[in-house]
């Protein structure tokens, strides 16, 4: 029987908020092979062509390892295709671990390297922020912050060393986005309109084939559910402290719901890499596309997002 992987074990920095607990453990060559066998493939896919110039993750990780990153968190996409579960798409992310004390707070930016050897994902390089005290990984989307893309040909491991550091040179852009978010305060009607944008980001709107209960306004959950906090600290409401919550409701899930046919049930966490990629760089976009509003810079596209 094929096995299927998915963060079965979610290997990852710990979360306490002692100081000794701040600082990031590197993920070992065994424990990333748990969550994330493909990582190791040993050969390409059969699917793919002589063109196709195989260099292991594993090279690449190394090759990164020895400019001083290393891997705080990984995971594996399933598969349903026999013979596939040890070459399809995994997600690393990455830190220079020596850098972290350069970041105050709970937030510090990552590396996230995406990559596969069956055919469906290249090295992908785009920057993500982690937020400690509730293990949660962010990807911020390409128009913030330079995502650097390398197909499997050429010197591979150069190449994605060379955007790593083109990704870490965007951090500081990143860092001043955050900050600014932080000094925004939203009404309790501006976290409402994000929060059920961010549902219809993971959703789409409801219509005569997706239609939930009309108690939950026609979605699975409502805007405060995805508004509550999971710990007192995240009860602020700063732009930065509500994404952080809608983000971390809608990714980890386990919300109380209801199903189209009134069953009850809890929402599933995002798991696959594609989904928990493109979720997470859409909310992202929306909370810009908030800051954009309260601080008289908004764009058409801004307003019609958040309408």
């Amino acid at each position: 029987m094929n096995q299927t992987y998915s963060q079965q074990h979610n290997f990852t920095i710990g979360a306490r908020r002692n100081a000794s607990a701040r600082l990031p453990v590197a993920l070992t060559d065994d424990q990333i092979h748990r969550v994330a066998p493909s990582v190791f493939a040993e050969g390409k896919h059969d699917s793919r062509s002589d063109r196709y110039t195989f260099i292991p993750t594993i090279d690449v990780l190394n090759g990164l390892r020895r400019e001083g990153f290393e891997v705080v968190n990984a995971m594996q996409g399933n598969t349903r295709i026999p013979g596939k579960a040890e070459f399809t798409r995994h997600m690393l992310r990455l830190r220079r671990i020596q850098d972290v004390a350069e970041f105050v707070g709970d937030e510090y930016p990552e590396i996230v390297l995406v990559n596969s050897h069956d055919g469906t994902s290249g090295y992908q390089l785009s920057t993500g922020m982690y937020r400690l005290v509730c293990s949660n990984g962010l990807c911020v989307p390409s128009s913030l912050s330079q995502q650097i893309s390398v197909h499997h040909k050429g010197d591979i491991v150069n190449d994605v060393i060379d955007g790593a550091f083109t990704v870490v040179d965007g951090f500081a852009q990143i860092i001043e986005a955050r900050d600014e978010m932080k000094a925004i305060t939203l009404s309790d009607a501006e976290q409402h309109v994000l929060a059920r944008a961010a549902i219809v980001a993971k959703y789409g709107e409801p219509d005569a084939e997706n239609r939930y209960l009309e108690s939950k306004g026609g979605f699975p959950i409502t805007a405060d559910q995805v508004l509550l906090p999971r710990r007192h600290d995240d009860k602020t409401n700063d732009l930065w402290m509500t994404f952080n919550r809608i983000q971390e409701n809608v990714i980890k899930g386990g919300l109380s719901s209801r199903s189209a046919n009134g069953r009850r049930q809890s929402t599933r966490a995002v798991k696959g890499i594609a989904e928990n990629v493109n979720l997470n760089r859409a909310l992202w976009q929306l909370a810009e596309g908030m800051k954009q509003i309260k601080t008289g810079n908004a764009s058409p596209v801004a307003d019609a997002i958040l309408a």
